[in-house]
């Protein structure tokens, strides 16, 4: 009976699927084999191969971190910050900065000689906050008031404000950061001597390949410089002589429209519309 049992192919098939084990002798070898000498334990039970939880961190942990110290500022005009070192090096830059530390007792302390004192603010208090002061007012594209800034940038420096924080955040590594200055810079309102200042600095301070801060600067005074040129032309001109690409950028924001405008034209022609280009021959 037992060569007939053996010999029985259901069993067999069952048995290489990993099918019921028979519970005679020999069944602990079974289930010791598959990794689980006591036949009560749980599958996951303390101490076996469960999934890892992740551990999160409370805020008070990075209270609980050393103190770095911030000296912003060249010379008699710098001034000393102070920062919690687990917020500081959630930022690539500092991270590095921090790795070089020793636990000998020796200051943490960082240099930012080139850094702008109100941008490493704002970089700050986004650290412990997830924001920096002015926010944006919640669903709308305005920011909250500050009494102490008129309602009309006129001179950009409230642009420029933003603008620091996006090229710090941009040298620190924070993306996050960037996003941020960038869609506060759309909600200011500003003149034309304002939005030169504006670009004056963003053709200054990134790069050629910069397109999220730079095209919009761009198409900014390709759609509005018949107006804008007339209030500060100048400024304008002097803007395009300083930097090429300033004028370049919108110039071919120009052409791109009016081809576009053509080729609709074209497209479409107005009705009794009697114009003609003048033809040349070849």
């Amino acid at each position: 009976m037992a060569d007939e049992f053996h010999d029985d192919p259901i069993e067999e098939k069952q048995s290489a699927a990993g099918g019921d084990v028979e519970m005679g002798d020999g069944a602990g070898e079974g289930t010791i084999e598959d990794g689980n000498p006591d036949a009560t334990q749980l599958p996951f039970a303390e101490g076996g191969d469960g999934p890892e939880v992740e551990q999160r961190i409370q805020f008070v942990d990075y209270l609980q971190s050393p103190i770095v110290t911030l000296i912003v500022g060249d010379g008699g005009a710098s001034t000393v910050l102070t920062a919690h070192q687990a917020l500081l090096t959630q930022s690539p830059y500092f991270a590095d900065a921090c790795a070089a530390f020793s636990d000998d007792g020796s200051p943490r302390q960082i240099e930012l000689a080139a850094d702008n004192i109100d941008a490493v603010g704002c970089f700050l208090e986004f650290l412990y906050t997830g924001d920096y002061f002015p926010r944006k007012l919640p669903g709308q594209r305005v920011l909250e008031s500050d009494p102490s800034l008129p309602d009309i940038d006129e001179t950009g420096d409230q642009l420029l404000k933003h603008a620091r924080v996006y090229t710090m955040a941009e040298k620190f590594g924070m993306g996050k950061l960037k996003g941020l200055a960038t869609s506060k810079i759309h909600c200011v309102n500003s003149t034309a001597k304002g939005e030169i200042a504006y670009a004056r600095y963003v053709y200054a301070y990134t790069g050629k390949e910069d397109n999220s801060i730079r095209a919009p600067v761009a198409n900014f005074w390709a759609t509005r410089s018949h107006t804008l040129r007339a209030e500060a032309e100048e400024e304008f001109r002097g803007l395009c002589l300083e930097y090429p690409q300033f004028g370049y950028d919108v110039l071919t924001r120009v052409l791109d429209e009016k081809l576009k405008r053509d080729g609709q034209t074209k497209l479409h022609p107005g009705a009794g519309s009697g114009r003609k280009r003048p033809r040349h021959n070849v």
